[in-house]
């Protein structure tokens, strides 16, 4: 009998811890400028090195937990070996009440003559603050270079927050 009513706890705090978090779907579009600054270094291999750099990106549609999303800046390292592209990095978003959402990623990308051709990557959310603080989120986004050296990202997931 005493098993049962701390079954019944259990299932009741889990409801609740489950009622109490706000969940959704992420769909943002992300519009990036060239990384400025990107630093390079050779490893001494043919076709083979290394770099940081930065990108800004502007959020042409998105919203997350009802506040729209902003803007963005993406801090990554990659190696580039020929044609691919491996990269990881930290991505912090501000929303439009000035909260932020700080996000790591990785992922690959293909290259061409020296520029970005397309991108993949997977995202998960490492802190947030104010409402954002304790945020779950994971995702992924495709990316598709423009000629001006600009790139597109379309970026889906989910996410729970605290209500």
């Amino acid at each position: 009998m005493k098993m049962h009513k701390v079954m019944l706890v259990c299932c009741f705090l889990f409801l609740s811890a489950s009622m109490a978090m706000a969940q959704g779907k992420v769909d943002v579009q992300w519009n990036c400028a060239q990384p400025a600054p990107s630093h390079s270094m050779d490893t001494g291999e043919p076709n083979h090195s290394y770099s940081i750099s930065q990108v800004k990106c502007t959020a042409a549609r998105g919203e997350i937990a009802g506040v729209k999303s902003m803007e963005g800046v993406g801090t990554e390292f990659h190696e580039l070996t020929g044609a691919s592209d491996r990269f990881h990095g930290v991505f912090v978003e501000t929303l439009a009440n000035g909260e932020k959402i700080t996000y790591s990623y990785e992922g690959t990308a293909t290259i061409k003559d020296g520029k970005l051709q397309a991108a993949d990557n997977k995202w998960s959310a490492k802190s947030g603050t104010g409402t954002f603080k304790g945020i779950k989120a994971v995702g992924t986004c495709k990316g598709v270079a423009k000629p001006d050296g600009t790139t597109t990202f379309e970026c889906s997931g989910e996410y729970s927050t605290a209500k």
